[in-house]
C-alpha cells in the first residue's frame, strides 16, 4: 500500500530552480535514504510533504492511512516543563482521557449523577485507554528518553536547562513515540552519540512504518534503508539499497552513460564524414544517401543525453611544513575534573608520528575538554602531558569558536596569513568553492558547512604535522566529507579525532582511545574492529574458559549470580505486567456488557480494581526500567 505519491514536482525560488520533475511512491514498509549536495531541496521536499510549502507544479498524493511525523513539527515550546514531562505530551488525548476516567470514578464513588451514564461512559474509555496504550505511554516515554541518552536526573531537567543537543533529543523523542506511520528525519543523528545512534538505528529497523532520512552518516544510512534517492541537478533519481549500493550503482549508471555518449558522438562524426564525402561526388544518388544520413546524424542528435557533471565539490590536501619527532604525544595519569565532580581520572595515552588515532566515548564523557588539555587552555588535576620535539600543533573545533564573525571570509584568511597576496588568497578560498563576491561575505552569513570550510583552509594552510579534529565532519555534505577522507588519508603528519562519524573511522583509524571516567581504553584497529572487541569484552565466548585465580573466580561467580538475579527480577516484572494487562482487558470487557453497566455496584467494583491495577502497572513499569538500566550496567562493566 501506497503511504504516499509524489508526481513531478517541481520547484523554484525566483529564477533559481531548485528541482523539476520530481516522483516517487513511499509503500507502507519503505526505508528511504534521501542524499545529496547542501542547497539541492533535501528539506524543501520534506516541507512539501507537511504541507508546509507549496510545489510550482506537480500533485502530491497521501493515503487516508499515513500519519506524517516529522521532528520540526514537535518542537519544544515550553521552556519550564521537565524533559520527561514535554515527551509526555506527545500523549495529550491520552493523559485527558485518563482525567476523565479518574474524575468518573470519583462521580461515582460519590453518587454524582446517573450511575448508569457515567458507567457506561467509564467503560467506553476504559476499553479505548486500553486500547491505544494508555498502560504503556509513560514507560514508553521513558525508555525512549533512556535509549537517547537520557539519565534519571536529565529527565527532571527543565527544558530551559537543558543543551542544544538534549533539545534536539526531545524533539526526536518526540516524533518517535507520536504515532505516526510516516517518518520524515532531517539529520536524526546530529547532537547525538555513537550508542545513541545505535540506538536509533535499533528502533528505525524495527520500526512498523516507512520513513525518509535526510542524512550525511553513510554508516547510518548503510545500516537502516533499502532504497536511496539522490538529489542532484535538479532532478531526483531513485535506487536501490543503502548507500554503499546507491554509490556502486550511480558509477555504473554514469559509465554507461559516457560510454553511450561517446559511442553516439563517434557515429555522429563518422556519418558526417559520410555526408561530406557524398556531397563533393554530386550526384543523385550520393546527394540522396548524404538526405538520409543527415536524418540519422538530426534523430540522433535529438535522442542524445549529454551526461551530467558532477556538482562542484571541494578538493584539497594537508601538507606538512617539517616531519616532527618520532613521539608526538605522551599523556600519562591525567585528571580533569570542575568543581567537585571529576571528568576523567588516570588517562594515558601515546601517539606517534604518522598514526591515525580516533578518541571516542559517549557525550559529556570529556572528549573535547582532554583536547582543550592537550592545548593547555584547561589546567589537569593531576597528570603530565608531553609534546614531541618539532611538533607543530593545528586544532579543529567543533563549535567553531576559532572564526572572527565580524569579518569577511578573506580578511579571516588574510589576517591570519598576511604574507599571502590577494591572489592566492582568493585563489585558496576557490578550492572551497568561494569564488567571486562569496569572499566578501561575513562570517556571521555563513551556513555551518560553509563556516566548516573556513576552519578547514586555515588549517590546510598552517602545515602543521599534528592535528586535533574535534568532530570535522560536522556540518559537511557527504561530497565534503568524502573530500576531507581524502585529504586525512595522503596527510603525512600525526591525526587524533573526535568523531561519532563511523564511516570516516572505518577508513581512517590506525588505533582508537574509549575514553570513560576511569580512562581511556586503547583499541587496535577502526570501528568495526573496536566494536567486536566492545562485544567479545561484555560477552565472552562461552567455549573459552581460562582458569581464573581463587579470587578473580569468587568475583566472577558472585557478578553471575547478581546478574542472575538481575535477569530474574526483570523476568518476573514482565511476566506480571503482563498479567495485569490481561487482567485489566478483561475488566474493560466485562465493563462493556450491558449487564454489568446496569449493575451499579459491580461496575463501581471493577472501576476502582481497574485503578488499582493501573496504579500498580505503573509502579511495576516505574521498577522495570530501573532493573534494566542496571542490569545494562552491569553487563557492561
Amino acid at each position: 500500500m501506497a503511504l504516499l505519491g509524489v508526481s513531478n514536482l517541481t520547484k523554484a525560488f525566483g529564477t533559481d530552480l531548485l528541482f523539476e520533475g520530481v516522483s516517487f511512491e513511499v509503500q507502507a514498509n519503505d526505508k528511504i535514504g534521501v542524499v545529496g549536495v547542501n542547497g539541492s531541496g533535501k528539506t524543501t521536499l520534506f516541507k512539501m510533504i507537511t504541507g508546509e510549502m507549496r510545489p510550482d507544479d506537480g500533485e502530491l498524493y497521501q493515503s487516508k492511512q499515513a500519519v506524517v511525523g516529522y521532528m520540526e513539527q514537535h518542537v519544544c515550546k515550553n521552556l519550564e516543563e521537565t524533559a520527561l514531562d514535554e515527551v509526555l505530551t506527545v500523549f495529550t488525548p491520552l493523559m485527558k482521557m485518563e482525567e476523565e476516567i479518574e474524575l468518573l470514578n470519583v462521580r461515582l464513588q460519590k453518587g454524582m449523577g446517573s450511575a448508569e451514564e457515567l458507567i457506561e461512559r467509564q467503560a467506553l474509555l476504559n476499553d479505548r485507554f486500553v486500547r491505544e496504550g494508555g498502560m504503556t505511554y509513560r514507560s514508553r516515554a521513558r525508555s525512549a528518553l533512556l535509549g537517547l541518552g537520557f539519565s534519571g536526573e536529565d529527565m527532571a531537567l527543565t527544558v530551559g536547562a537543558l543543551s542544544g543537543g538534549q533539545k534536539a533529543k526531545l524533539q526526536l523523542a518526540k516524533m518517535l513515540l507520536s504515532g505516526a506511520n510516516l517518518l520524515l528525519l532531517d539529520e536524526p543523528t546530529n547532537h547525538l552519540d555513537i550508542s545513541s545512534v545505535e540506538w536509533l538505528e535499533d528502533y528505525l529497523k524495527s520500526f512498523n512504518g516507512a520513513f525518509l532520512v535526510i542524512s550525511h552518516d553513510r554508516y547510518f544510512l548503510d545500516r537502516i534503508t533499502s532504497r536511496t534517492f539522490e538529489m542532484e541537478n535538479h532532478r531526483l533519481t531513485v535506487y536501490k539499497g543503502g548507500y554503499t549500493a546507491y554509490l556502486t550503482q550511480k558509477e555504473e549508471a554514469e559509465l554507461t552513460a559516457r560510454r553511450v555518449y561517446e559511442n553516439t558522438m563517434r557515429e555522429i562524426t563518422r556519418l558526417e564524414g559520410v555526408v561530406a564525402q557524398q556531397r563533393q561526388w554530386n550526384r543523385e544518388k550520393n546527394i540522396k544517401t548524404a538526405e538520409s544520413k543527415l536524418k540519422v546524424i538530426e534523430r540522433l542528435e535529438r535522442d542524445l543525453e549529454k551526461p551530467q557533471a558532477a556538482p562542484e565539490s571541494i578538493r584539497f590536501q594537508f601538507e606538512i611544513k617539517q616531519p616532527g619527532g618520532n613521539d608526538v604525544l605522551e599523556v600519562e595519569e591525567l585528571s580533569l575534573s570542575f568543581g567537585k565532580a571529576p571528568l576523567f581520572e588516570r588517562v594515558n595515552l601515546k601517539l606517534r608520528r604518522g598514526e591515525r588515532v580516533f578518541l571516542l566515548g559517549p557525550n559529556g564523557c570529556g572528549k573535547t575538554s582532554l583536547f582543550k588539555t592537550i592545548l593547555n587552555q584547561y589546567q589537569p588535576d593531576s597528570g603530565r602531558i608531553k609534546l614531541g620535539a618539532g611538533i607543530d600543533l593545528g586544532y579543529y573545533d567543533q563549535i567553531q569558536a576559532g572564526l572572527d564573525t565580524d569579518k569577511t571570509v578573506m580578511d579571516e584568511i588574510w589576517d591570519q596569513y598576511p604574507r599571502m597576496t590577494q591572489t592566492q588568497v582568493r585563489s585558496a578560498l576557490a578550492v572551497f568553492l568561494f569564488k567571486g563576491d562569496d569572499v566578501f561575505k561575513p562570517v556571521r552569513a555563513l551556513s555551518g558547512g560553509e563556516k566548516a570550510k573556513v576552519l578547514l583552509l586555515k588549517l590546510m594552510l598552517s602545515k602543521a604535522n599534528f592535528l586535533l579534529l574535534d568532530e570535522p565532519t560536522n556540518h559537511l555534505d557527504i561530497a565534503s566529507r568524502e573530500a576531507l577522507e581524502s585529504a586525512l588519508q595522503g596527510y603525512e603528519g600525526t591525526l587524533f579525532v573526535i568523531s561519532h562519524d563511523r564511516y570516516l573511522i572505518n577508513k581512517i583509524a590506525d588505533r582508537v582511545y574509549y575514553l570513560e571516567p576511569g580512562g581511556a581504553e586503547e583499541y587496535q584497529g577502526n570501528y568495526d574492529a573496536f566494536l567486536e572487541k566492545r562485544r567479545q569484552e561484555e560477552e565472552p565466548e562461552k567455549g573459552v574458559k581460562p582458569v581464573p585465580k581463587q579470587n578473580d573466580y569468587k568475583l566472577r561467580k558472585q557478578k553471575e549470580s547478581e546478574l542472575r538475579k538481575l535477569k530474574t527480577r526483570v523476568r518476573r516484572a514482565e511476566e506480571e505486567i503482563d498479567g495485569l494487562d490481561r487482567e485489566t482487558a478483561e475488566l474493560a470487557g466485562r465493563l462493556s456488557d450491558p449487564e454489568t453497566a446496569s449493575d451499579y455496584e459491580k461496575a463501581l467494583e471493577l472501576t476502582q480494581r481497574m485503578e488499582e491495577l493501573r496504579a500498580r502497572q505503573e509502579k511495576l513499569m516505574e521498577s522495570w526500567e530501573a532493573l534494566c538500566q542496571e542490569l545494562e550496567e552491569k553487563e557492561a562493566r
